[in-house]
């Protein structure tokens, strides 16, 4: 197993989350986000047995230790996760949307913006900020 995988590994993970999909039969898994990827495990074992790519996603508070992901293209298919505390939810809603690759194009548009209201200069694309 790749070691960014293991569910020892800590960056959000290892946390044990109960989810359910497909059916209302709530699953013990630990979850691991790596990059734009939610990974799950069965808690007794080491390697994954699915994954979420999360993108075009949506994120969503569902109640108070409740949140769940749902896709654009398949708006009926909802996967909803239960945390232990209200803090954990937040923190995992807060993480899993900053997860995604328009995430990150968004905010790197806006820090261009902001250096370049701060500098006068606008950045070619491709070239490197520092002289």
């Amino acid at each position: 197993m790749a070691p960014a995988l293991h569910p020892t590994n800590q960056l959000l993970n290892g946390l044990s989350l109960s989810f359910f999909f497909f059916s209302p039969v709530l699953k013990k898994r630990l979850v691991k986000l790596v990059v734009n990827f939610l990974f799950y495990f069965r808690t007794d074992e080491a390697e994954p047995i699915g994954a979420l790519l999360l993108e075009h996603c949506r994120i969503s508070k569902e109640e108070v230790n409740v949140f769940s992901i749902s896709f654009i293209e398949e708006p009926d298919r909802k996967y909803c996760f239960e945390c232990d505390s209200e803090e954990q939810c937040q923190e995992w809603v807060e993480a899993l949307r900053r997860a995604s690759y328009e995430f990150m194009r968004r905010s790197l548009i806006f820090y261009r913006n902001e250096i370049q209201k701060m500098t006068g200069k606008k950045e070619a694309d491709g070239t490197c900020l520092m002289q």
